[in-house]
């Protein structure tokens, strides 16, 4: 099972791919599930709901924003990697959450090299460290 990621301002949009399902003429033929792994009401969630609202026009299907904050956006990455892959379910994704996470936790219920596949950014920005003398 292979999953696909789409980037956005250290975050990437992942989904769910399977090459013969995917590439059907009649896909997308009922809602796609788009999970964000954090809070309601941020950023990461006002981005998704955008590009959500644009995917649907443009597809022309229901884009289900699904919200599931928890530390490190674990939960957000479990539900994402464990659904089938069949182009229906799209996980919203900060760099930090496949760079850092599998550093800081020991034991992480997906690998992000193995389990997703960068599929777009949608944004990028800078970061900036600043301490005191």
């Amino acid at each position: 099972m292979n999953h696909a990621i789409i980037a956005v301002a250290g975050l990437f949009l992942t989904f769910t791919v399977s090459g013969v399902e995917a590439a059907e003429a009649s896909y997308p033929n009922r809602p796609i599930r788009f999970i964000v792994p954090f809070a309601p009401g941020g950023p990461s969630d006002f981005l998704s709901r955008l590009v959500g609202q644009k995917l649907s026009e443009s597809l022309g299907e229901t884009i289900v924003i699904d919200n599931r904050g928890s530390v490190g956006g674990v939960v957000g990455f479990e539900i994402a990697v464990k659904s089938p892959a069949d182009g229906y379910t799209l996980l919203l994704a900060a760099n930090s959450l496949l760079t850092i996470n599998p550093h800081v936790y020991k034991k992480l219920p997906y690998d992000p090299q193995r389990d997703l596949q960068p599929l777009t950014q949608l944004t990028s920005g800078g970061n900036v460290v600043v301490v005191h003398p």
